[in-house]
């Protein structure tokens, strides 16, 4: 496991990192959720600066980033990323896995070497829970073994059973072999 991927329980908008991800629509309208508690953290340049990138580029699509300053929270930079909306059929997976790597690409561009990540497409937007926790680990291991450049990749979880999906996912990812150390996981909030 590489000890770059970390989980933290505890609040996004208080992580002390270069870049926070935002679990956003793709209006980047945040008005619930991970979307509201960045933009209220970060207010009010998030909310101005989110509109002013769809004026200019209009709806944000699934594997593309939005970067927008961080307003008064710690982290210098919001990338907003639209996860996908759950359905049967489709290929969830690989739209979780584009946002995922949308936001880390986009956390390089910007220079971060520390990024904090939720549970993208776990909340409104149906993704169970279990299986987002587990493709996002998946998709930063793959990110940071095709030579990803973060130092810190932390996934935050708003919730003990979030951060539990996180935590069995980098277990198992671990137990497949594909990387050497064990998980390494924070508490501090």
């Amino acid at each position: 496991m590489d000890e770059r991927i970390t989980v933290v329980r505890g609040d996004i908008t208080l992580q002390n990192v270069d870049v926070v991800v935002n679990a956003a629509n793709p209006h980047l309208r945040h008005g619930g959720g991970v979307a509201a508690a960045i933009a209220l953290a970060g207010d009010p340049v998030v909310d101005r600066e989110s509109r002013a990138w769809v004026r200019e580029h209009g709806p944000l699509q699934v594997g593309e980033a939005a970067v927008t300053g961080a307003g008064a929270m710690l982290a210098g930079h919001v990338i907003h990323v639209a996860g996908p909306i759950y359905q049967v059929g489709r290929d969830n997976e690989g739209l979780l896995r584009q946002a995922v790597d949308a936001a880390l690409d986009a956390a390089v561009r910007v220079g971060a070497k520390s990024v904090a990540l939720p549970a993208i497409s776990s909340g409104i937007y149906g993704y169970p829970a279990d299986e987002a926790c587990r493709v996002i680990v998946d998709a930063a291991g793959d990110w940071l073994d095709a030579g990803g450049s973060l130092d810190d990749i932390r996934l935050v979880a708003y919730s003990d059973t979030i951060a539990d999906h996180f935590r069995t996912a980098l277990r198992t990812q671990g137990s497949r072999g594909r990387r050497a150390a064990p998980p390494a996981h924070r508490t501090d909030l």
